[in-house]
């Protein structure tokens, strides 16, 4: 007797096919992933030459890329409210098309020079004229082939979380490469090439993932669909947890990132280290069995969160270990305990792209707050504590071990607050010792948080307050030593420090001393006349010594091009007589040296000081060809390097703009690159012969510092006496180094051969 099977027995796909599903979906996710987080780093990288390489580039594109996403998924989520399986299909497929038209990646050509300010507007406009369509197509590719693959049939569409891990497998391992094989071997247009090619292969994909839904049989998805439809929407309060949860970690990317690179250098390698971690954690959470238990997670986010006080606390000079190592560190696990709540209370697969649009909506809030309010609100880095101070209320809800004890807590609290702060406003013994031991009293007040929450099991209000104290005392007591005040701009935090003695005015920039000048004599009487240059500008220094070299040589008035104002220290070093001009990026740098109540270079030795401002790269190449006597590059000490000053291109505008027996002096000092050998590589593909010269004064203590100078000339004798002193060493090209150009740089290999060398 034959039987006949039911509707639902007949609709049942094959292993075989299920298999195929499996295969094709989850590498479309996969490679839309690697495509969609591979494009960060190389598209910003292209941009970072309008805007003088500052960190802050990155910031913006964060948000951009984050509202995209944002945008992307609200698109996916309408597609997937429509009944028909045919339309959204072919919407997606017509989108992508279009998308491809526009490649390959470039900078929009009517887009023009960065304005003197609003750089943040201009940029979000530059992204969005640029890749806005191709990055809009591939941010919805995510949430939209899950809701796909739901449709399918295929027996694990109702729990598809798992295909969210293998497009963050994907995103973690684009940025992962991208520092350590596509950078250093690939030029930018060969990585713009291949990438366009993967989008080619994306779209090839994808339509396979359409062609598999509109064959799967209809009986299946419906009776698929029929058993979600009983699942209980998200209450408001849930999706605003997710919101929640969302932001604080991708605020915190930002504000990890920015802290990280200021000390080193605006580059991918320092880019993608904290947006890999970061991608990691959403691996890891949407595993059916994660690797890293959720509690686990839990019970190590307040540590992370002292850790970081303590780090904090330390300020001043780290080394480059401990400043990426440890920040890092902790920044993994408090996104992993956020990201872990948000994979715990995940909905059915039924709201899977609504659950989508509310963590995207909470990582743009966290973008825009970190990437661009915090900015203009604070003169100093405040996003970094607050985020890292709310990370503390994304811990769940729990009922206290011995709330006989924990009900006292808000009094204690209060009480240590009183007698830890009011001091800060006084003098004393009591305000000097706290000044003197600010790591051990933050950092006890942040393992106060930790002990609260692991062994009390403190309600998470209190463990914020706690940990919000913690960071209170960090800016009560601040690291350095003397008076500071600080000044923010879309290039940076400068502190002005007036140290504790008052005999010297210091700007800094994070942990570098970007300049200073001394205001009193060792018996406490102020310094009359012209201020005497010195940090690295001192006349025994490699740049005083240049200057006096090719003065000799010329034994005539120079015409100077100077690159970099800092603390207008330069100003004092030009003779009567002698024509210098000055290029700055920054218009708070001008102002902060032009203000006699913290330097007086300016005032004392250009009074007509009228710097053009804008990135040199744009503004130095309008200068007339063949004119300057000396041109002095001052923009690499130690902290964000802007990478597009130090390239081969760069260089051939420098030598353009020289006179005849004309010099270019790069100031190149840095704790964590190499620099010496890519000035000199650039210099030899100019043509150039090039001399380093490499001291230390031993003279710190009167803010004279050891400095790392090249000179790069045509020819011997347009240096002078300079090419026959033992304190320089005419160096040639290091062989199989590659020449750093625009299309290509190496800033791992400048980081290993510093630490290589043990300097």
């Amino acid at each position: 007797m034959t039987s006949i099977a039911s509707p639902a027995a007949v609709a049942q796909p094959s292993a075989a096919r299920n298999r195929l599903v499996l295969v094709v979906y989850t590498a479309a996710i996969f490679v839309s992933a690697l495509l969609l987080f591979s494009v960060q780093p190389l598209f910003t990288k292209m941009v970072l030459p309008r805007l003088g390489g500052s960190p802050a580039v990155w910031s913006v594109a964060m948000v951009f890329f984050q509202a995209l996403l944002l945008a992307g998924y609200a698109y996916a989520h309408v597609l997937t409210q429509l009944r028909s399986r045919v339309i959204p299909v072919a919407i997606h497929l017509l989108l992508l098309g279009f998308a491809l038209l526009s490649l390959p990646l470039s900078i929009a050509g009517h887009w023009g020079d960065p304005p003197t300010s609003g750089y943040a507007v201009w940029l979000l406009g530059l992204f969005a004229a640029s890749i806005g369509l191709p990055f809009f197509a591939l941010a919805a590719n995510n949430p939209l082939l899950q809701a796909w693959f739901v449709r399918t049939g295929h027996p694990s569409g109702p729990d598809p979380y798992f295909l969210y891990a293998s497009s963050n497998i994907g995103s973690f391992l684009a940025l992962l490469s991208y520092p350590l094989l596509i950078e250093p071997i690939f030029s930018l247009r060969t990585q713009n090439l291949i990438w366009a090619g993967g989008y080619g292969l994306l779209i090839a994909l994808i339509a396979g993932c359409g062609v598999l839904l509109l064959r799967s049989p209809v009986t299946v998805a419906s009776l698929l669909q029929n058993d979600v439809t009983d699942a209980p929407a998200p209450r408001w309060l849930l999706r605003l947890r997710w919101i929640f949860l969302a932001a604080v970690p991708s605020g915190l990317l930002i504000a990890v990132t920015a802290h990280i690179s200021t000390d080193v250098a605006a580059a991918p390698l320092l880019w993608v280290l904290p947006l890999s971690l970061y991608l990691l954690t959403w691996v890891l959470v949407f595993q059916s069995r994660p690797l890293l238990p959720h509690k686990w997670m839990l019970a190590l986010q307040p540590l992370a969160i002292a850790g970081v006080v303590v780090l904090l606390a330390f300020g001043g000079e780290q080394n480059l270990a401990l400043t990426l190592g440890g920040h890092q560190l902790c920044f993994f696990i408090i996104a992993m305990a956020c990201h872990g709540e948000l994979a715990r209370t995940r909905p059915a697969a039924k709201y899977l792209t609504g659950f989508y649009v509310a963590l995207s909506f909470g990582g743009m809030v966290g973008g825009l707050f970190a990437g661009l309010i915090a900015p203009f609100t604070f003169s100093w880095v405040a996003e970094y504590p607050i985020l890292l101070a709310f990370a503390a209320l994304c811990r769940p809800g729990v009922t206290e071990r011995w709330p006989q004890l924990t009900r006292w807590y808000w009094i204690v609290l209060a009480a240590i607050a009183i007698a830890l702060l009011v001091p800060a406003g006084m003098t004393g013994k009591v305000t000097t010792y706290l000044e003197d031991h600010r790591v051990y009293v933050a950092g006890a007040v942040g393992v106060l948080a930790a002990l609260l929450a692991l062994l009390l099991n403190g309600d998470r209000w209190k463990v914020f307050a706690t940990a919000a104290l913690a960071l209170v005392l960090i800016r009560a007591y601040p690291a350095d030593d003397g008076r500071v005040e600080t000044v923010r701009s879309f290039f940076g935090v400068h502190k002005i420090v007036v140290t504790s003695d008052g005999h010297y005015h210091v700007l800094m920039h994070g942990t570098t001393i970007h300049g200073a000048q001394k205001y009193l004599n060792a018996d406490g009487s102020k310094v009359t006349g012209r201020p005497e240059p010195i940090t690295y500008y001192h006349k025994d220094g490699g740049i005083g010594r240049a200057i006096t070299a090719i003065r000799e040589r010329k034994g005539a008035p120079l015409k100077v091009a100077v690159i970099g104002v800092g603390s207008g220290t330069l100003t004092c070093a030009a003779e009567p007589g002698e024509e210098w001009k000055y290029f700055e990026i920054d218009q708070t740098m001008v102002d902060t040296a032009s203000d006699p109540k913290y330097f007086s270079y300016i005032k004392n030795c250009a009074p007509d000081f009228k710097p053009v401002i804008g990135d040199a790269r744009l503004t130095f190449a309008k200068e007339p060809d063949g004119v300057y006597d000396l041109i002095i590059v001052d923009a690499y000490s130690s902290d964000a390097i802007p990478i597009h000053l130090a390239t081969e291109e760069a260089m051939a505008i420098y030598k353009a703009k020289l006179a005849p027996q004309g010099a270019v002096v790069m100031h190149v000092s840095n704790r964590h690159l190499e620099l010496e050998s890519v000035v000199v590589g650039i210099a030899d593909a100019n043509d150039m012969k090039s001399w380093v010269y490499n001291e230390d004064s031993g003279r710190d203590d009167e803010y004279i510092f050891a400095t790392d100078v090249v000179v790069s000339a045509r020819e011997e004798a347009d240096v002078g006496k300079l090419a026959s002193s033992n304190k320089w060493t005419e160096t040639e090209p290091t062989d199989g180094e590659r020449v750093w150009t625009d299309d290509y740089s190496n800033i791992l290999g400048a980081v290993y051969r510093r630490l290589r060398d043990g300097e």
